[in-house]
């Protein structure tokens, strides 16, 4: 029997984690002009599908590290599911110490971002604060209050319709595990996708772990763990495994499926099941002893690899909100413990700007920006998930400023795809990224994880790019550190419920699965053979570049 297992299909049509580990922005794009006069001067960083904010976090927590710069991210994504989980994550990460200490707010963190089933109290969190946003959302002003950092401005009004009704879902709208029964969900999801391996999903998953992701750079993955997240969706199970048995809704979407030769919406889980959110967070980290190993294998896990990240992520925004808030004398700032910090981000009454904001755009707007003056060549930096590469165009170059840098992320966690897929899916890129206007950078050390560019036409990095390539701050500034489809709007605010529809409609099709393989790793020529399971569906064709 022919199963879509290695067929690509296990990524899913909905990204809700990262497949690459979290990168400082500021790492990637070139650096502060120091013959520029402007006082302070800014960051404009434009992101198609980062879906988790990992990156934003990142470049905020390492912020101190870097001169002082004001940054603008414009967030683009293909579903509001998306914006909202973005939304949802950046409260929590600014949420107030003395409301949310930091241990209890990583945990959450871990939970609601990687997990699908959650404990109650951390249910009772996310009710709460979808029912907040859910009444903000609609109110510009109460909103830029509130969230000073948040822009809703450039979304459609149907979108902001649309992104309310999501958070109304979340907090509870329609009452009881029935309106997303999760586990039922996962279990249809992982049948359809291993087909006749479904008793042997161990042995699967051994394989896939063993053979695939160890081999690609991700070893800190223990084989318990991954086991357990392919077999409830239950990644980081800090607490006794009896505790999680509440749906995670805010990994819930809705998607259009063919039911008796009729397009009916359905709600569901259409998310990976294949290489799970380990990678973001839990295969790289500062601290080189959590990556030592001991008669050949690793020493931690990657769960507790990725605990020990998002708590220093959290940990690291706190101090450098600090001295951004006090504007006094330095030596007063560093005087001051950890216990007395001064909220994370200046209050809206303050004089002094937010550091940052976050601008999310309209989902179909990738080959439109360009046509807005404000847009054109407005950002120094252009981030590209894998899951968006189709998008990566001319008109979307148009909109990078001169020296300005392009970094790409790879597919080299997506275990359903062969060698020769990635290699087809790399050189792909480099082809997108020339005809958009850039070229390689030279000189850095090769990487599987990312592909960077900078803007073509421009002088070629010298000196200034080492800092980029290594990932690292210039010396004189260190411190002692998918889906291509879209559907209407109302599909995803008045879904059918899942127990209306018989099973199959709840599994994910050949026609239903996200593009990725479809858009971006399809063989030009003779590059490498054609996937044994690829369909394109019909609505995303007019989607995806000529290849």
């Amino acid at each position: 029997m022919t199963t879509p297992a290695g067929s690509g299909t296990g990524f899913g049509s909905v990204s809700w984690w990262g497949l690459s580990p979290a990168v400082d922005l500021q790492a990637e794009g070139p650096p502060v002009d120091p013959d520029s006069q402007a006082e302070n001067p800014e960051l404009n960083v434009l992101l198609l599908g980062s879906v988790d904010g990992r990156h934003l976090l990142r470049t905020l927590a390492r912020a101190a590290l870097w001169p002082r710069r004001r940054f603008h991210f414009y967030v683009l994504e293909n579903n509001l599911e998306a914006v909202a989980r973005h939304i949802l994550i950046f409260s929590l990460a600014l949420e107030d110490p003395e409301k949310m200490g930091l241990q209890e707010r990583s945990e959450t963190f871990l939970e609601v971002w990687g997990n699908a089933l959650l404990r109650p109290p951390v249910a009772a969190f996310v009710r709460a604060q979808a029912g907040r946003l859910a009444h903000l959302v609609p109110e510009p002003d109460r909103l830029a209050e509130q969230l000073p950092w948040l822009s809703l401005a450039a979304l459609k009004f149907r979108e902001r319709d649309a992104l309310e009704a999501v958070f109304r879902f979340w907090a509870g709208g329609e009452k009881g595990p029935e309106a997303f029964p999760m586990s039922r969900l996962w279990d249809s999801r992982l049948r359809q996708y291993l087909g006749s391996r479904y008793d042997a999903r161990h042995g699967v998953s051994d394989w896939d772990l063993h053979m695939k992701l160890h081999d690609r750079g991700a070893r800190v993955i223990h084989t318990r763990e991954f086991r357990r997240w392919r077999d409830t969706g239950v990644a980081f199970e800090l607490r006794d495994s009896s505790a999680y048995h509440v749906p995670n809704r805010t990994l819930a979407s809705g998607r259009l499926l063919s039911h008796r030769g009729e397009r009916v919406a359905a709600r569901g889980y259409w998310g990976d099941i294949a290489t799970g959110p380990f990678v973001a967070f839990g295969i790289e980290a500062d601290d080189e002893t959590l990556l030592r190993t001991s008669n050949g294998q690793p020493v931690k896990t990657a769960c507790e690899i990725t605990e020990h990240n998002v708590a220093e992520l959290f940990r690291e925004m706190a101090a450098w909100g600090h001295p951004r808030a006090a504007e006094g004398d330095p030596e007063q700032v560093q005087g001051g413990g950890e216990g007395s910090l001064e909220p994370v981000f200046p209050s809206p009454a303050a004089p002094a700007l937010e550091p940052f904001t976050v601008h999310f755009l309209p989902l179909d707007s990738a080959h439109t920006l360009h046509h807005k003056s404000c847009y054109k060549g407005q950002f120094q930096l252009l981030y590209v998930a894998c899951g968006m590469v189709h998008l990566l165009s001319p008109e979307l170059g148009a909109c990078v400023a001169p020296r300005g840098r392009l970094i790409v992320e790879l597919a080299q966690f997506l275990v359903d795809l062969r060698q020769e897929q990635l290699q087809a899916f790399s050189s792909r890129v480099g082809e997108l990224a020339q005809a958009a206007g850039f070229v390689p950078q030279l000189g850095g050390k090769p990487s599987d994880t990312f592909a960077r560019f900078y803007k073509a036409g421009d002088s070629a990095p010298g000196h200034e790019d080492q800092a980029v390539e290594s990932g690292t701050p210039p010396p004189e500034v260190l411190a002692p550190p998918l889906e291509a489809t879209d559907w209407p709007s109302e599909d995803r605010t008045q879904p059918l419920e899942p127990e209306t529809l018989p099973s199959e409609s709840l599994k994910l099709t050949s026609e239903s699965q996200a593009s990725l393989l479809e858009a971006s790793v399809l063989p030009t020529g003779s590059q490498a053979p054609k996937s044994e399971n690829q369909n394109v569906p019909p609505e995303t064709k007019s989607r995806i570049p000529d290849l």
